[in-house]
């Protein structure tokens, strides 16, 4: 028997087998080969992208770089932006169109550090490295106003419309209490400074209840509006919480119905019915709006600049390989975003694109085989996400009723229920004395609950739905500004 020497002795007494140097390599299996090169390319995109990411979001950096250096004022109000995100159509997660904000246009910013601050709550000014989110001297504050369900956006703006028309008309002044803040501003003063910030709108769904809630705002009145009243006062007209003509009787044990609302124990408010309607009561101090004040304006102020940023929420099984795509495709989206920052910080903007004939256009809808899309300039911004809404939206309104008729139904019974417990005509059950049905009025403040959402959410799926017409009015033309590139760059 051979001897053995050199590195086998050593393993001998290592206790290591030989056999594992002695091995030859060889080519791996074909199934190892297919894992390997599904693996690799699967990493190497995953790396391309985010190595593609910061590139560009250090190409932005370079460009504003001189920001940095100029000095700023440590008393000096930042410019501040207003950020409006709707309510992606068929998403349960509303936050869906703001996260996307604060990870592509905000936070891509910061991160990429002296492309743009969009938060300023330390009024700070100091560099840092890309890897950290940094406040510079290009500092910019944001209000965030997301949309939970579909026309709160638009509500909102026809809201804050008709304080301002009310404020400039004299109807609301300000308090002494109010002026004597260390915060307070001059209405001119604050005007202005609204004029130097600007508007942030996330995806077309938020720019047509934009458009939708400046037409409102600036065509209805101004009168303060309970919107909960209003339809409170509708839905007395209806039968659904009428007595029924056989509960009546003369039986002197139910003497119960022959009690004053005011005294019944399932009373509400809106069994009250009087003869005449209710005049409703001015303050001495509170200025009656008259006619003149009501008609809208001829001309509209000039309003903050309008940054577009596109915005796609995939939804649904058949759009999967389209998230898979994105999700290897981050550049495309950073790119976006810090294109965003850098316009608004660059303050360059133009008028609004619409064409003279706009309103003898036919209805704005997305493009499909046979019929090309309208050109309403930038009316049309965005107009391709449109084609990937869910199909299901098209029976909002059949599925709603269905819905309504179904709660109606019910309805009856748990009304009878809670009158027949309140008069006590009827020992609870068990069950009910454990879990006690809801009484009257419990049940009208459910109805108003969901009448409420129901009608709100229709309404807001007609601003938003495709076949619906971006609003817009002559007035608006020499009023809205839209930001863009600087040197005339293109800012689609």
């Amino acid at each position: 028997m051979a001897a053995r020497s050199g590195i086998k002795t050593i393993l001998k007494y290592t206790g290591i087998p030989p056999s594992w140097i002695e091995k030859r390599p060889k080519l791996p299996s074909r199934n190892w080969l297919i894992f390997l090169s599904v693996t690799s390319s699967v990493v190497g995109l995953y790396i391309y992208d985010r190595r593609q990411c910061k590139h560009i979001r250090q190409s932005y950096v370079d460009k504003v770089k001189h920001l940095a250096e100029q000095p700023a004022d440590p008393f000096e109000i930042p410019r501040k932006v207003t950020v409006y995100a709707a309510k992606w159509p068929a998403d349960e997660d509303y936050d869906q169109s703001m996260r996307y904000f604060r990870k592509y246009v905000k936070v891509c910013a910061n991160a990429s550090s002296n492309l743009v601050i969009l938060i300023i709550n330390i009024k700070l000014y100091f560099f840092g490295c890309c890897s950290q989110p940094i406040l510079v001297a290009a500092a910019i504050d944001y209000d965030m106003v997301p949309g939970k369900r579909h026309g709160d956006i638009a509500k909102r703006i026809a809201d804050d419309i008709r304080v301002s028309r009310r404020f400039d008309l004299g109807l609301d002044p300000e308090t002494e209490l109010t002026k004597a803040l260390p915060s307070y501003r001059p209405p001119a003063e604050r005007r202005r400074r609204q004029l130097e910030g600007g508007i942030v709108i996330i995806g077309r769904p938020t720019f047509k209840e934009f458009m939708s809630g400046l037409q409102k705002g600036w065509t209805e009145g101004i009168e303060k509006v309970d919107r909960d009243e209003v339809l409170a006062r509708i839905l007395e007209n209806d039968t659904y919480f009428d007595e029924p003509e056989d509960n009546f009787t003369d039986d002197t044990s139910h003497t119960s119905h022959q009690l004053s609302p005011l005294s019944s124990p399932v009373f509400s408010p809106l069994q009250m019915r009087p003869s005449t309607p209710p005049q409703r009561s001015q303050k001495k101090d509170s200025p009656v709006p008259n006619d003149a004040n009501q008609q809208p304006p001829s001309d509209i102020p000039p309003l903050p600049p309008l940054l577009l940023v596109p915005f796609i929420n995939y939804i649904g099984i058949p759009q999967v390989p389209l998230m898979i795509w994105g999700f290897f495709n981050q550049r495309h989206k950073v790119r976006t975003g810090a294109e965003a920052g850098y316009r608004i910080v660059m303050k360059e903007c133009r008028p609004i694109e619409v064409p003279e004939n706009i309103n003898d256009l036919p209805s704005s809808s997305p493009a499909t085989d046979n019929v090309p899309p309208t050109k309403s300039g930038d009316l049309d911004f965005d107009m391709q996400v449109e084609s990937y809404y869910k199909k299901s939206l098209d029976s909002l309104h059949e599925d709603t009723e269905k819905a309504r008729r179904k709660y109606y139904e019910g309805l009856a019974a748990k009304l009878n229920t809670a009158r027949q417990l309140a008069r006590g005509t009827r020992e609870p059950t068990k069950e009910e004395f454990e879990n006690p049905p809801p009484t009257e009025v419990e049940l009208r403040a459910e109805r108003l609950k969901k009448e409420r959402r129901w009608r709100d959410d229709l309404e807001g799926w007609d601003i938003i739905k495709p076949s619906s017409d971006m609003s817009w009015d002559e007035r608006y033309r020499g009023t809205l500004r839209i930001f863009i590139s600087p040197n005339n760059e293109d800012d689609s």
